[in-house]
């Protein structure tokens, strides 16, 4: 055998594993999905209780976490008390559940925000494994009040192909709008 004839056939292989791979990416993620979910009888309840977090927040976006009807962590932005840009609602009652012990009931969880989830802390959900994520204003909603980065939490969902998240949108959206200045 030949150099040339051995170099072909090395790169024939690595293109099969390539091609191989590529299919694999694929397929999962067209198993990656945000099913996008109507709200359901009990999310107007827990959402208020994340709008009274963000009444008392540094910028006005609160969470809730729940797991089978229980509040198991709550937070609040917190960027200016904490000097934290990372300390948005929903990273706060995330690190306030995982300071109980409990993180691999992740799966189990619905986190309640009183606004649709930046990339960062949809990031942060997706890794977390939460199974369902309830907000109140929209991206677009909240862009005609303060800046945000023009990327849905169900967009970033689709993009991960480790995980599907059931996402409502909305619920009691002009309560958490309220809370902020008007432009």
């Amino acid at each position: 055998m030949r150099f040339g004839d051995t170099h072909r056939c090395g790169l024939n292989r690595r293109h099969a594993l390539l091609g191989a791979a590529s299919a694999a990416l694929v397929a999962a993620r067209a198993q990656a999905r945000a099913l996008l979910e109507p709200p359901r009888a009990d999310d107007e309840k827990f959402m208020r209780l994340a709008l009274a977090e963000a009444a008392q927040a540094d910028l006005p976006f609160g969470a809730v976490i729940v797991i089978g009807g229980e509040i198991v962590a709550k937070g609040r932005n917190l960027g200016k008390t904490n000097r934290d840009p990372t300390a948005h609602g929903e990273i706060t009652a995330i690190r306030s559940f995982v300071a109980t012990g409990r993180a691999a009931e992740f799966s189990a969880a619905t986190l309640y925000t009183t606004g649709e989830p930046c990339p960062m802390c949809m990031g942060a959900i997706l890794w977390c494994g939460m199974r369902r994520v309830v907000y109140a204003a929209s991206i677009a909603e909240l862009s005609t009040r303060i800046g945000q980065i023009d990327l849905s939490s169900a967009a970033l969902a689709e993009a991960a192909p480790f995980r599907t998240v059931a996402i409502t949108g909305g619920v009691l959206a002009a309560e958490a709008l309220a809370l902020f200045p008007k432009p």
